[in-house]
């Protein structure tokens, strides 16, 4: 339990705003809004993996190029960056790239905030939830440079693999998928 919540914490650190702060940027929508994203999120299929399930996602031995994204609806920097991987995923998936968006967020959040927000922001991307308490186990598998901070990113294909902790900005984001594609 001590390893998990210096994991928390340290998620919280990197992100500079707590969930509650993010939380509340978000309450600004209005109500009409959220009740309407709220009533059909049930239809939203949310595929939950452990560390060992999520495993076969971070490696490939197909022509494509794989861009993985961690995050969490409670941090704002990767709020932010989402829909630079949304635009990446629509102009880049003729030429064989595929984004996958890990959240983070808690499991008692999936409902009511992790489904809402895939919903309310159409994200045509595939979401997966990673829940796996072990991150000191599972962060260094990943790449052995991360902290476990997020927003993080994976990109590789079958011959190469590079790993950024950071935001990106959408044209950051294209110049570290081309060199996967050329």
């Amino acid at each position: 339990m001590r390893i998990f919540s210096f994991f928390i914490l340290l998620l919280l650190f990197n992100c500079k705003e707590s969930p509650e702060q993010v939380r509340n940027s978000n309450d600004t929508a209005s109500a009409e809004s959220k009740t309407e994203f709220s009533d059909n999120t049930d239809m939203i299929e949310l595929e939950v993996y452990d560390y060992e399930g999520l495993k076969p996602l971070l490696s490939t031995s197909d022509d494509k190029t794989y861009v993985v994204n961690f995050w969490a609806t409670w941090c704002a920097p990767c709020i932010k960056e989402l829909p630079y991987f949304e635009k990446l995923n629509k102009e880049y998936k003729n030429k064989n790239v595929e984004v996958i968006l890990v959240s983070l967020d808690f499991p008692s959040k999936y409902e009511s905030k992790l489904k809402p927000y895939i919903k309310e922001n159409n994200l045509k991307s595939k979401v997966v939830a990673l829940d796996d308490v072990d991150s000191n186990s599972w962060i260094p598998q990943i790449s052995e440079d991360w902290s476990g901070a997020i927003p993080a990113t994976l990109i590789f294909n079958k011959t190469d693999r590079s790993f950024y902790e950071g935001s990106f900005d959408y044209e950051g984001l294209e110049n570290a998928v081309k060199p996967f594609i050329n």
